[in-house]
């Protein structure tokens, strides 16, 4: 899974692959959790990360994958570049929500 993670700037603060599974996931946002939402694209495999978000506390945006789609358009789109402008969206409060 790909995450990207911005500071209050919009700056990129993470921005990388991890393998999905929640260890590699709270050690990689670690040092940013206090100030933390994370979003998901609504697509099949988001439920375990939902639950761990419930378990740990942490706020959770499932995006709607279908409206997403149509933001992005006819341009490029793989998981680096779904992954910044979903923290775009997020960050703007304009990620549409499922």
């Amino acid at each position: 899974m790909y995450v990207c993670i911005l500071d209050q700037q919009g700056e990129i603060v993470l921005h990388r692959h991890l393998q999905a599974n929640p260890d590699a996931l709270l050690k990689a946002i670690a040092p940013s959790r206090d100030a933390l939402v994370i979003a998901v694209e609504g697509l099949f495999t988001w439920a375990w990360l939902a639950d761990l978000c419930a378990q740990e506390g942490i706020p959770f945006v499932l995006g709607h994958a279908l409206s997403m789609q149509a933001i992005h358009g006819g341009q490029a789109k793989n998981d680096t570049i779904d992954a910044h402008k979903m923290a775009v969206l997020l960050r703007g409060g304009m990620l549409p929500q499922a």
